[in-house]
This record gives structure tokens, sequence and C-alpha cells, in this order.
């Protein structure tokens, strides 16, 4: 599954690095960026994260992030 952020988007609530720390992090101006990628805006998640950052996904207050299960 592809997974995009768009930190323009970000409010910094952290409910996505509480829901899939290993996938995403924070700046110190607390914009989202993912944890294996920084300067990647997607990747393809791992199996064994899809289930953690799909709740990461729809616990977004603002939709920062967007997936494709295509």
């Amino acid at each position: 599954m592809l997974c995009q952020i768009v930190p323009e988007k970000c409010i910094a609530c952290g409910l996505c690095q509480i829901y899939a720390p290993t996938v995403f992090d924070y700046t110190d101006d607390g914009l989202v960026f993912f944890k294996e990628e920084p300067l990647s805006k997607e990747i393809i998640v791992k199996e064994e994260q899809l289930e953690t950052c799909l709740k990461a996904y729809q616990k977004c207050p603002t939709r920062a992030i967007l997936l494709d299960h295509n």
C-alpha cells in the first residue's frame, strides 16, 4: 500500500506517531515525516506496518495522511 503525507495539512497533533510509531515521526517544528525515509513524501508501507498505518490514517483529523490501496 502506498502512503503519502501532506505536511502542510499537519497540525502536529501526534496521533499518527501514537498509532504508528514505526512509520511516522515529527520534526522539531512538529511536522510529520516518515521515520525511515525523512525526505520522502510517500512510501510503500511494509506488510507488518499496514494495520498501524491504517489506524493512523483513520485518526488523522486533517487528512495529512493519504493511502492508496491499489
